[in-house]
């Protein structure tokens, strides 16, 4: 019987022959997508000299493809670089967290958690869609000096200084809303002009195409609001939609911004 513990690695022995470095050959053995003498691979696995080593062409098609993720990230993650001790929304990308329900139907491979940059920040303690990309020409568009791509959120405001047994819809200048629609300023820059109205008496529905540091919660601020709630439900033609809260699935071949 031939001893498990002999001969040389098979990650090794790919990054050797050229067919991969030795992370992609242990995620291409994970994925199903290596052979050894006919017989699927497995991780750690040992072969001798003689072994017959096979890649599936799925698996360089995989390599090749750059992945963007829409993400609905819940309260408690920072949208880009970890900070103050908090996780970046990029750690919720893994297997078990892909939406069951993905349309899309691609295959998942670890190398798609990787590189992965958001396009947009979302604060720490908002929700809603956070679109994280390899493609930098979506990160572009959707981010870049000349974009114009709508985001549109739902925000759940009180007044400051209001009545807490009356609604906020009920008690707000009419003038506040136009005032937040257009003529609002951040740090001496006038805003885009946003379409902002009452989704419900609670909250309210934003429309930007800008996406300055805390814009929304500054606003809301300046017309004597504060945000209780923010949840980000559509970026252009993309929404939301039924994604579960601290899951993700691809931006399909077919979707565009």
């Amino acid at each position: 019987m031939a001893d498990p513990d002999a001969g040389e690695r098979l990650s090794k022995r790919m990054s050797e022959l050229g067919l991969a470095s030795r992370r992609e050959a242990d995620e291409w053995i994970e994925a199903g997508w290596v052979t050894v003498d006919g017989e699927p691979a497995t991780l750690g696995q040992r072969v001798g000299p003689d072994a017959k080593i096979e890649v599936d062409p799925a698996a360089r098609e995989q390599q090749a493809q750059r992945v963007t993720i829409l993400l609905h990230k819940p309260i408690g993650y920072v949208s880009g670089q970890a900070e103050d001790g908090y996780e970046p929304a990029s750690v919720l990308v893994k297997a078990d967290t892909h939406w069951g329900e993905d349309p899309a139907k691609i295959h998942w491979a670890p190398g798609h958690g990787r590189n992965l940059a958001p396009a947009g920040r979302l604060d720490i303690d908002s929700t809603g869609l956070l679109v994280l990309t390899q493609d930098g020409r979506i990160a572009r568009h959707l981010i870049g000096e000349d974009s114009d791509v709508e985001k549109e959120y739902l925000v759940r405001v009180a007044l400051e200084h209001g009545d807490g047994g009356q609604h906020p819809q009920h008690q707000l200048d009419p003038k506040a809303i136009a005032l937040l629609n257009h003529g609002l300023e951040l740090d001496g820059v006038q805003l885009k002009p946003a379409k902002v109205s009452w989704a419900n008496e609670d909250q309210l529905r934003f429309v930007l195409r800008e996406g300055r540091k805390r814009q929304i919660r500054r606003m809301c601020e300046l017309v004597g609001l504060k945000v209780l709630a923010l949840k980000r439900v559509r970026i252009g033609r993309i929404p939301l939609g039924q994604l579960p809260p601290g899951q993700w699935r691809y931006l399909a071949p077919w979707e565009r911004f």
